[in-house]
């Protein structure tokens, strides 16, 4: 893998994990289009997504902090016998929600080789239609009437909605953060609330995928990638990460979140038609 196509995976790779675009199937359109997944990729992509990680730790350092010293807390008051539910402070209730939402995943996880499959096969059809899925998502959170739930205001209710979105998310071509911040609308969480809790949420599941992708690579026999671009993608990651998680709490707050739904719209409609002209010819295009 040269320089020059590890920063570009880097930022596509920063960019759609935080972007309501999905990063699976922009990172899945790259590698059908160019013909290379690279040597060593499965290592890559987690180094990757160790990137995105720390974006998230950086831009919500505030609010995660916070969540990490009451979540220190509530285990006392659960070893204690003190845990109250009906108590809980917003802290508390937000990483209760967590775990719920994260909890969410486990079936969808019984058709982890299933998407994959979807991911690795030759034709990019099932890619299209669920950029078209994510348009239509995106499209109908942004005609919301305004929540006002706040995160000492979300309810099991809630959290499992936001979970059920997110597993639907392992698909290529639908969006992580696009399913978890539209449905944390339709629940009626405001803004700010819902784009927050998409990214804390994706904590466990950028941190989950990172660690079956180091085992899949070790079962591959994929370990021996290059340091210099693992240290490359991992920074450039990262800062495109931060700048990417600015500009979509930037467009929720100002409602401009359909400029996604334009964007996977149009793209849906066009990775459809080429994956018929592509059936059409008997054979992938290339870049």
């Amino acid at each position: 893998m040269t320089l020059i196509e590890t920063i570009v995976q880097a930022i596509i790779q920063g960019l759609t994990e935080f972007l309501p675009v999905s990063s699976s199937g922009h990172l899945s359109l790259y590698q059908h289009f160019t013909g290379n997944s690279g040597e060593g990729a499965l290592m890559f992509s987690a180094v990757l997504h160790l990137g995105t990680l720390v974006a998230v730790f950086a831009a919500f350092r505030k609010l995660i902090t916070d969540l990490i010293f009451e979540f220190f807390r509530m285990v006392s008051d659960l070893i204690h016998k003190k845990f109250i539910w009906e108590e809980m402070n917003p802290e508390r209730r937000m990483i209760v929600m967590i775990i719920l939402s994260t909890l969410c995943l486990l079936p969808f996880f019984i058709f982890k080789d299933w998407f994959e499959g979807i991911a690795e096969d030759t034709s990019i059809m099932a890619e299209g239609l669920c950029f078209l899925y994510t348009a239509a998502i995106l499209f109908l959170s942004d005609k919301c009437t305004k929540g006002k739930k706040e995160k000492g205001d979300i309810t099991a209710k809630d959290a499992v909605t936001v979970g059920f979105f997110q597993g639907v998310a392992l698909l290529p071509g639908v969006s992580r953060s696009g399913s978890t911040i539209s449905s944390g609308l339709f629940c009626g969480f405001d803004r700010s609330t819902a784009v927050a809790y998409s990214f804390v949420l994706g904590i466990p599941a950028i941190l989950g995928g990172c660690l079956l992708e180091i085992l899949d690579a070790v079962k591959a026999h994929e370990t021996n990638v290059s340091f210099s671009n693992c240290a490359v993608g991992f920074i450039v990651a990262a800062i495109v990460g931060v700048c990417a998680i600015k500009l979509v709490d930037w467009l929720v707050k100002s409602d401009k979140f359909k400029v996604f739904s334009i964007y996977t719209g149009v793209l849906g409609v066009v990775v459809i038609f080429i994956a018929i002209l592509e059936m059409v010819r008997g054979s992938a295009i290339r870049l």
